[in-house]
């Protein structure tokens, strides 16, 4: 495998992505209309390739300063755990960070453990649950939430 790139999601993608798609999240899948209407409204989308094959897919939407919302981050099964949900999980931080947001939030299905470590590791707490949220499965979903205000680690006036 080469270097994987990251590239923004254009409307070309979506054809390719839709069968990482049905295999990653069944029949709670997304359909093309709501990828397109994430586009259209200008959301910070990108996609990973090698050698122009597009190995996963991510996005981020929202209202800074405020917060944002990682909408999803999907690797094909087939290329798993060799960091690509790592590489676009920061270049969605990145983009919150880039963006001002406050918080980053995400939902992951409670039975998603190794995305749950994985978010862990970039500074994500669990909040509360959503039941049934993923309604084709009724599958719960745990909110996440990234703290991106200051830490009080530096100089500060108690006032």
């Amino acid at each position: 495998m080469t270097a994987v790139r990251l590239e923004p999601f254009r409307w070309w993608h979506i054809d390719e992505v839709m069968p990482t798609e049905a295999d990653l999240f069944g029949p709670g899948k997304w359909s093309p209309a709501m990828f397109w209407n994430e586009l259209a409204n200008g959301h910070h989308y990108r996609v990973a390739t090698d050698d122009g094959r597009v190995l996963g897919y991510a996005g981020l939407a929202g209202a800074p300063p405020d917060e944002v919302w990682v909408q999803v981050i999907a690797v094909r099964r087939d290329v798993q755990r060799r960091g690509i949900g790592r590489v676009l999980l920061e270049d969605l931080l990145a983009e919150a960070d880039r963006r001002g947001a406050r918080r980053t939030l995400l939902e992951v299905a409670v039975d998603n453990v190794a995305a749950q470590r994985l978010y862990a590791t970039y500074g994500f707490e669990p909040i509360g649950v959503r039941r049934g949220y993923y309604q084709a499965t009724n599958t719960d979903a745990l909110v996440m939430q990234r703290d991106t205000e200051p830490t009080g680690d530096g100089p500060h006036d108690h006032g």
